[in-house]
């Protein structure tokens, strides 16, 4: 956006006055904006009618008494084109452009789209083909549908490009305290990114909900991002949609093991953004993240009334990572007298129904519990159906006494329901008002406790060292046609890198098996050896027959040269064979690894690390990451990994040399950058020993020029 765009955005936010243009609609954005408490001049623009409501319409925008700051257009597609000109010569400030019909459509459509941004000018634009924008703070409501939301004087951003979705999180009973809604549709003007870079310096936002169904401008992204984390607005995000990969990833293994989600997921992971799975989970972390302050670590104290409670707290916290500190023997010794004689002292603590509701009494167990090894508390309660009030009372006392022990050291609270239910709206919106938030399902809840000390950590380590530019080439997103070099091509390009490559030799015919330089080749390399062929058409060798191991003399040699040929021959009819490698073969295993990196029109180069040889699709055991990265995030990557237990040393086996594994990643990732011609790179299996890495097939791909 441009400057003059982005000031217009500010009125199209705030505005003094807004312009209505279309029919139907028109009604529906004076009945939100009333319901919203709008009370500004209102001003439908309507040639048929005389009023909408009780607000005069003008036939035409020509007639508004002023430049309206903001504008509803809802017409049809070519009159919508039309009335932004108008706007925009007039000095309107911004418009919700709720027509449908261009750019979602199809190549005529992206025509028309160009055409509406050009006519917009200087305006802001938010669509089109969108439901618009929800100002909770300052009360207005661009919007075309009934609207619900609740703005106690906080709350999150929520941006979306799908309009149902939208509508539909407003109308929720989550009780997540909403500050803005917008509803972006195409994107044609004002993006994904803007919107961050927008809300983020509002005071009242206090975390930004996303729906993601793709991203236009990665870098423009990451930068919007990284202001909100500055700021320390956290961002999650639902993403939703998949795209194909690559062709030239079906005959690789990284095609099968790292699909667009993964990238993304990678990419929200280098910049501390949460993913939520659905939207359930979306609204309760989002609400956690916005009623709350941020968590110092992962240590959850938790409380029940029932044991049934504290046991499921336990299971649900523990499988996701959360740190249940036992209390200690000081602790236990300050608790006991506190207690009925049926309780034990634990951590998730059922404090038992001897003392429900008895603020006097349970006040001091919350107090000695949470003030010290504490980051985050949780309470659960479900509250009594709507006419069976009498427990009621028992329930309110404790969670204002938990409210009150929680403030008291400022630890992050959670009142929460076992079932979404069971938590009344009057307790969610009193909770909100204390800053305890009303989280609705014990698993909901915890990933939202999670997510807290994730970002948290994420957050401090990002901004003490912030992601290396992402290694995007000017032309990566003119990606072109590859070709396939041949594996003693691919090694010899990266042994001359520096990276470890088993000695080999290579026969193009039966007679060089007698030759003086082959035989001192192979007493040089020593058997066993292994025999595979070499073809730029056969990227995988097993499923031909084209790789023997273990030879362990000449004549097994011999016989592997002749069966090679045969099976291709049979197996591989069309593929091109320009020899027979004869190789070191590597015996003293430790592990081996699937290494690959590609070359992304989006995000650059693209990092997947995977347990490797005949594993690679079988078990799936792959981590994806977006380079360039330091050795610690490579060695975080590889720890993720099942294969690394064994690299570390798996039941008082050897370990496997680590640190060589991250250097060959380190250098293949300078090789990529170096070499911008390189489109992939993929090493299956990487040999892991106990003293190096070593590459025992390659496959690299290189755009062609």
């Amino acid at each position: 956006m441009t400057p003059e765009q982005k000031a217009n955005l500010k009125r199209l936010f705030k505005p003094r006055h807004v312009a209505v243009i279309g029919g139907t609609d028109a009604v529906t954005v004076a009945t939100e904006c009333r319901r919203i408490g709008y009370t500004g001049p209102f001003w439908p623009v309507n040639p048929k009618r005389e009023h909408i409501g009780e607000h005069r319409c003008y036939a035409s925008v020509d007639d508004l008494p002023e430049p309206p700051d903001a504008c509803f257009v809802a017409v049809p597609i070519d009159a919508a084109i039309e009335t932004m000109a108008k706007l925009n010569a007039m000095g309107a400030g911004g418009a919700v452009v709720y027509t449908a019909g261009f750019g979602e459509v199809g190549a005529e459509g992206a025509k028309k789209e160009a055409k509406l941004v050009e006519a917009a000018g200087d305006m802001a634009l938010i669509g089109p083909n969108c439901y618009g924008l929800i100002n909770y703070v300052d009360r207005v409501a661009l919007w075309p549908f009934a609207h619900g939301g609740n703005f106690p004087g906080y709350g999150a951003a929520v941006i979306t490009q799908s309009g149902m979705l939208s509508s539909d999180l407003t109308m929720s009973m989550r009780s997540l305290p909403l500050a803005y809604m917008m509803s972006i549709g195409n994107q044609a003007m004002m993006r994904i990114e803007d919107c961050i870079d927008t809300l983020v310096d509002r005071e009242e936002v206090h975390a930004i909900g996303i729906h993601i169904e793709g991203l236009k401008d990665i870098k423009a992204f990451e930068a919007a991002a990284m202001r909100a984390l500055a700021a320390d607005k956290p961002i999650v995000v639902l993403k939703t949609g998949t795209s194909a990969i690559g062709a030239e990833l079906t005959i690789s293994h990284t095609g099968s093991l790292s699909g667009t989600d993964d990238v993304y997921q990678a990419f929200f992971d280098r910049l501390g953004i949460i993913r939520a799975k659905e939207p359930g989970d979306f609204l309760e972390i989002l609400k956690y993240l916005t009623v709350t302050n941020r968590p110092k670590g992962y240590r959850v104290t938790g409380f029940t009334c029932s044991g049934g409670g504290a046991t499921m707290l336990a299971d649900y916290g523990e499988e996701l990572g959360l740190e249940y500190p036992r209390p200690d023997a000081r602790r236990q010794a300050d608790l006991l007298p506190l207690l009925p004689h049926t309780a034990t002292v634990s951590n998730p603590l059922d404090y038992t129904t001897p003392i429900w509701g008895m603020p006097e009494k349970t006040e001091p167990v919350f107090d000695t519990m949470v003030k010290s090894d504490t980051d985050m508390a949780v309470l659960i309660q479900d509250y009594p159906a709507p006419g069976l009030d009498e427990s009621r009372v028992y329930y309110y006392n404790d969670a204002m006494a938990f409210v009150r022990a929680t403030r008291r050291y400022n630890i992050p609270a959670a009142v929460c329901c076992t079932i979404a239910e069971n938590l009344d709206q009057d307790i969610r919106d009193e909770l909100i008002q204390a800053g305890v938030a009303p989280m609705q399902g014990i698993g909901d809840c915890m990933k939202a406790m999670k997510a807290a000390a994730q970002y948290a950590s994420a957050r401090q380590s990002l901004l003490a060292a912030p992601p290396a530019q992402l290694m995007i080439a000017p032309d990566d997103n003119k990606l072109a046609d590859t070709i396939m070099l041949d594996e003693k091509q691919s090694k010899s390009l990266l042994a001359q890198a520096g990276l470890h490559v088993p000695r080999s030799v290579l026969i193009t015919h039966p007679d060089q098996l007698s030759d003086h330089a082959v035989l001192a080749a192979l007493g040089e390399m020593g058997f066993p050896v292994v025999a595979k062929a070499v073809s730029p058409d056969m990227p995988h060798k097993t499923e031909y027959g084209a790789i023997k191991l273990g030879l362990e003399d000449q004549q097994a040699v011999m016989d592997a040269y002749h069966d090679i040929h045969h099976n291709c021959a049979r197996l591989a009819p069309d593929a091109r064979i320009e020899g027979i490698m004869i190789e070191e073969y590597v015996t003293n295993a430790v592990s081996e690894l699937m290494i690959s990196i590609r070359r992304d029109a989006q995000f650059g180069c693209i990092l997947t690390i995977a347990s490797g040889g005949i594993l690679v699709e079988l078990v799936k055991d792959a981590v994806t990451v977006i380079l360039p990265h330091d050795d610690t995030r490579i060695h975080h990557a590889l720890n993720q990994l099942a294969a690394a237990k064994l690299i570390n040393g798996y039941r008082g086996h050897g370990a496997g040399n680590m640190d060589a594994v991250v250097n060959t990643i380190r250098i293949l990732s300078d090789l990529m950058a170096e070499q911008p011609t390189l489109h992939m790179i993929e090493i299956n299996p990487l040999i892991v020993t106990d003293t190096a890495a070593i590459i025992a097939d390659a496959v690299i791909h290189r755009l062609i020029a």
